[in-house]
């Protein structure tokens, strides 16, 4: 066992070890001058000067260049614009979620049963609407109004106020543009359904 391992030891062994190696030059060749690094020809310079030119642009180019341009002052207006617009809506809606943040901090006693409450009505419409899109509509917000009226019973009333005066407000609105179209396309001089000569 002992002759495997030396065997297979010793020429590995001998390829860890460095060598120098020293070249002499022949006795009969004649004695040549070195020559310098800059001579040799892989790192000679090019003597030519270069020089960048632009290339003139094409009329597309240019075409969007000005495009570019004038789509820059409009993009910087039109980002002021609504930077300028949505600013004061995002302070307020972030002074709302610190309200809402404090008042559930805070809240008075049985504020979250009764959430529970109005939730449990809500998906209870949910559950009763279920296959129709405008039961979803009426019976979720529907039954959440009615479990939210039964524990605040002042602000359901104006609450109800206000959107009575709006809902009347834009079925007034509904029947005079309604009426206005009747009147446009039914009830012409020249029509033939309400000439006097058909009565």
């Amino acid at each position: 066992m002992f002759k495997v391992i030396q065997r297979a030891v010793g020429p590995a062994s001998l390829s860890l070890l460095t060598f120098k190696v020293y070249a002499s030059p022949k006795k009969d060749s004649p004695h040549k001058a070195s020559v310098k690094v800059n001579e040799l020809s892989l790192y000679s310079v090019p003597e030519g000067h270069s020089k960048y030119v632009e290339e003139p642009r094409t009329p597309l180019e240019e075409s969007i260049s000005h495009l570019r341009h004038y789509c820059e002052l409009y993009k910087s207006c039109w980002c002021q614009e609504m930077y300028s617009q949505t600013k004061p809506k995002m302070q307020s809606l972030v002074q709302w979620g610190l309200g809402s943040y404090e008042y559930l901090q805070n809240a008075p006693p049985g504020f979250f049963p009764r959430l529970g409450v109005i939730s449990f009505a809500g998906i209870v419409g949910l559950l009763l609407a279920r296959g129709s899109k405008i039961k979803k509509l009426v019976y979720l917000p529907g039954f959440m109004g009615l479990a939210a009226s039964l524990y605040y019973p002042q602000q359901a009333i104006v609450f109800v106020q206000v959107s009575g005066e709006k809902l009347y407000d834009w079925g007034l609105r509904g029947y005079i543009v309604i009426e206005d179209l009747w009147k446009e396309n039914f009830q012409k001089p020249g029509n033939v359904k309400n000439s006097p000569g058909n009565k």
